[in-house]
């Protein structure tokens, strides 16, 4: 996007860890900027006020409106940004709401850097179509770009939805847990729990720790961290 303005981005997320993370996601995607973050529907009309925003980023779950009454609320006050919404609702339903108040993608949490780069990207190639179209393979083409091909894989014998359960149950704790606390807490068995954990360091929001004090070899500790650069 080069002599071209940046997109500039307002992450709207009630979890602070979230939205620090998916701030900082948004600032390692060259043509985007992050132009602050908001924790509920008042902040995010608070700064849409101040600042010109492109793109929100926005959870769907929010501690004083659901997201996509806070998207119709903006609407009808003259805000256009367009919206790529976060969540972890599978809802179909709301997903066909959400097309006409201006949802252009949709990402299912938890997700990875390489997956919301990967949304981020295409939008910026549908927004920067422009001009009048040759005909319908060309208008296609560009309705195309913000279609994935495919879901994000995740690594051979590992689920969504367990990944889901086993990101709650961490993001749940301060302390952090071993992967038999994780098993116990997600129903699954500690090797199984400790795949998911070492994806989640992998992908940069979880960290490991020994923990001493116990006769033999240490066991580890994994706990939810903020996303890595």
């Amino acid at each position: 996007m080069t002599g071209q303005q940046p997109i500039r981005v307002l992450v709207v997320e009630d979890d602070p860890v979230a939205a620090d993370a998916h701030l900082m996601y948004v600032g390692r995607v060259p043509g985007f900027v992050a132009v602050g973050k908001a924790h509920s529907g008042a902040e995010a009309r608070r700064a849409l006020d101040r600042t010109p925003v492109d793109l929100l980023l926005l959870d769907l779950h929010l501690p004083d409106v659901h997201g996509l009454q806070l998207a119709r609320t903006l609407r009808a006050a003259g805000h256009h940004a367009d919206v790529i919404a976060v969540t972890s609702a599978r809802d179909l339903t709301v997903v066909r709401e959400g097309v006409s108040l201006g949802v252009v993608q949709y990402v299912l949490k938890p997700f990875t850097f390489a997956t919301l780069r990967d949304r981020l990207v295409r939008y910026a190639e549908f927004r920067g179509t422009a001009g009048e179209a040759s005909g319908q393979d060309e208008v296609d083409r560009a309705l195309a770009t913000l279609r994935a091909p495919g879901p994000a894989a995740l690594p051979k014998g590992l689920s969504a939805p367990t990944l889901e359960r086993v990101t709650d149950a961490l993001r749940g704790t301060r302390e952090g847990l071993t992967a038999a606390g994780v098993g116990e807490a997600v129903g699954i068995s500690r090797i199984t729990a400790r795949r998911y954990l070492e994806h989640l360091v992998d992908s940069g929001r979880a960290a490991r720790s020994p923990l001493y004090g116990q006769v033999g070899r240490p066991e580890l500790v994994y706990r939810w961290v903020r996303a890595k650069a």
